[in-house]
C-alpha cells in the first residue's frame, strides 16, 4: 500500500513541476453536443485513415469532433497511429478498449482476457505498456472499456459470469461486482502510470438483454471516481428479423436509467445508428429524429457517435447502417447536422 501511495505521489508531483504543461481534457459544452463517427474499422475495428475520414466529412458535409475506433486486446498494443491521426485532423479518439482475443466473433464465451484473469494480475504488464503508451501520446484521450457488458455477444458479458447469482457477502450480484471489481483495476493500473490525459467512459447498452433485474446497467457502474462521462449505445433496427423501433421508443427510458448512475456526469451516446429497412420503417425518420431532438430535450447528452458501417450477416442479408444507405437518409442526416449544437470540434479545459 506504502509502494502505491508513494508512486501516486511522485505521479502528481511530476504533473504541478515547474514548466510542466498542463494535461488537457475534453470539455462538456454548456450548449450543443459533439458529432462522431466510427468508419468502417475491419475486424478489428480499428482501420483509421484521413481519407476516409475526409471523404466522410465531404458526404455528410461537416467535421467530427469525435472519431472512434477499437484497441482489442488481442493485438497487445497502444493504437499509436490511429490516435496520431485523429488528433492532428482536430478530433479527440474514443478508444473502445475491449478484452478481446481473436477470431473477434460475438456471441461466445470469456477467452484468456477474462475478467478473472484481468482481477488475478495476468494481464497487469500489458495494461501497463498500454498506459505508458497513451501517456507519451501525451494528448485528449476518452476511452470505453470493457463496453455493453450487459449485452449477451461479448465475452465479457455478465451472462458469462454468473448472471443472476448474489454474492455470499450481500453486496450484489457476481457477475456485476466481478465487472466493477475489473474496471476499477484497470483505471487503477493506468491512473498510476501516470496517463491523465485520459477519460474514462462508463458504455453499456441502452437496453439490457436480457432484461433482468441483474443485468441492468446500474448493476454494472463501477462508481463516480473512475467514470468521466456516462456513456451507451442507441441503435435501431440492425438486423432483418429485428422489430422496428422508433428513435425515442430507443432513448427515453435509456436517457433516464443512464442519468441516475451519476447527476453531475455529461453523457455521451458512444455508439448510435440504425440499418435500412425500408419495409420495416424509415430510416430518414429515424436520423431525423435523432438530429433534432437530442439537442433540443436531451440536455445530458453532449456527444454523440453516429456508427457507419456496412455489413453482410450469416444468412446473407446485409446490415447498412452508413449514413448514405439511401439518397433519403443521406438528406436527412446531412440537413439534420446543419443545426449549430452539432458542434465540429473539441473544446478543451
Amino acid at each position: 500500500m506504502r509502494g502505491w501511495i508513494y508512486t501516486v505521489g511522485i505521479v502528481w508531483l511530476a504533473a504541478l513541476a515547474p514548466g510542466a504543461e498542463p494535461v488537457k481534457k475534453l470539455q462538456a459544452p454548456e450548449k450543443g453536443l459533439y458529432l462522431g463517427a466510427y468508419l468502417d474499422g475491419g475486424d478489428a475495428e480499428d482501420k483509421v485513415s484521413r481519407e476516409a475520414i475526409d471523404a466522410y466529412d465531404k458526404r455528410v458535409g461537416k467535421s467530427q469532433a469525435i472519431i472512434a475506433f477499437s484497441s482489442f486486446w488481442g493485438r497487445q498494443n497502444f493504437p499509436r497511429k490511429q490516435a496520431d491521426l485523429v488528433s492532428g485532423y482536430g478530433a479527440i479518439p474514443l478508444i473502445y478498449w475491449s478484452p478481446w482475443d481473436e477470431p473477434y466473433m460475438q456471441d461466445r464465451g470469456p477467452d484468456r482476457f477474462s475478467l478473472l484473469n484481468i482481477i488475478a494480475g495476468k494481464w497487469d504488464d500489458y495494461i501497463d505498456r498500454w498506459a505508458d503508451e497513451a501517456k507519451a501520446f501525451g494528448k485528449p484521450l476518452l476511452v470505453s472499456w470493457g463496453l455493453e457488458m450487459n449485452g449477451t455477444w461479448f465475452p465479457w458479458s455478465g451472462c458469462f459470469y454468473g448472471g443472476d447469482k448474489k454474492a455470499k457477502n450481500g453486496s450484489g450480484y457476481i457477475a456485476a461486482e466481478l465487472y466493477k471489481k475489473c474496471y476499477r483495476h484497470v483505471v487503477a493500473r493506468v491512473r498510476v502510470r501516470g496517463a491523465e490525459n485520459i477519460q474514462w467512459v462508463f458504455h453499456a447498452n441502452d437496453y439490457s438483454s436480457p432484461w433482468e433485474d441483474w443485468n441492468l446497467m446500474k448493476e454494472y457502474y463501477p462508481g463516480g471516481d473512475v467514470v468521466d462521462w456516462l456513456g451507451m449505445s442507441v441503435y435501431g433496427k440492425q438486423f432483418r428479423d429485428n422489430k422496428w423501433v422508433s428513435f425515442r421508443d430507443c432513448i427515453d427510458y435509456a436517457y433516464e436509467d443512464l442519468g441516475k448512475l451519476d447527476p453531475d456526469k455529461p453523457m455521451l451516446l458512444a455508439e448510435i445508428g440504425v440499418g435500412e429497412f425500408p419495409e420495416s420503417g424509415s430510416k430518414p425518420d429515424w436520423v431525423r429524429d435523432a438530429l433534432r431532438d437530442l439537442p433540443r430535450e436531451f440536455s445530458r447528452i453532449k456527444g454523440a457517435v453516429f456508427w457507419n458501417e456496412r455489413w453482410e450477416n450469416a444468412d446473407g442479408t446485409y446490415s447498412n447502417l452508413r449514413m448514405w444507405s439511401s439518397p433519403e437518409s443521406m438528406k436527412a442526416f446531412r440537413e439534420g447536422v446543419k443545426n449549430p449544437l452539432w458542434l465540429s470540434r473539441p473544446v478543451w479545459r
